[in-house]
C-alpha cells in the first residue's frame, strides 16, 4: 500500500503505543532515490503506563532480531509529517 507519512499518522491511535516499519521513498540531496526501511516507536503521552513498559520492554529485541537501522520514535502523532521523516533521514548517507 502507498500512504504517506500523513495519512499514516491518522492510522496511529493517539493514546496507545504502537510499532510501526515504514518503506519510505526518500530522495537524497544529489538526487539518488532510496527506500529506506524506518521503524517507528510511537509512545504518546498519556497512554497507560504498563503498554508503555511492555512496548518499550520489547523494542530493542525486535529492532536487533529485524535487523533495522533507522529507528525513532514519537510522543505525539502530531510530529509524524513528511518534514520530520526527511530531517531524521538526512542524518543518514
Amino acid at each position: 500500500m502507498n500512504i504517506s507519512p500523513d495519512e499514516l499518522k491518522m492510522e496511529l491511535p493517539e493514546r496507545q503505543p504502537r510499532f510501526v516499519v515504514y518503506s519510505y521513498k526518500y530522495v537524497h540531496a544529489d538526487g539518488r532515490v532510496s527506500y529506506p526501511l524506518c521503524f517507528i516507536f510511537s509512545s504518546p503521552v498519556g497512554c497507560k503506563p504498563e503498554q508503555q513498559m511492555m512496548y518499550a520492554g520489547s523494542k530493542n529485541r525486535l529492532v536487533q532480531t529485524a535487523e533495522l537501522t533507522k529507528v525513532f520514535e514519537i510522543r505525539t502523532t502530531d510530529d509524524l509529517t513528511e518534514a520530520w521523516l526527511q530531517e531524521k533521514l538526512s542524518f543518514f548517507r
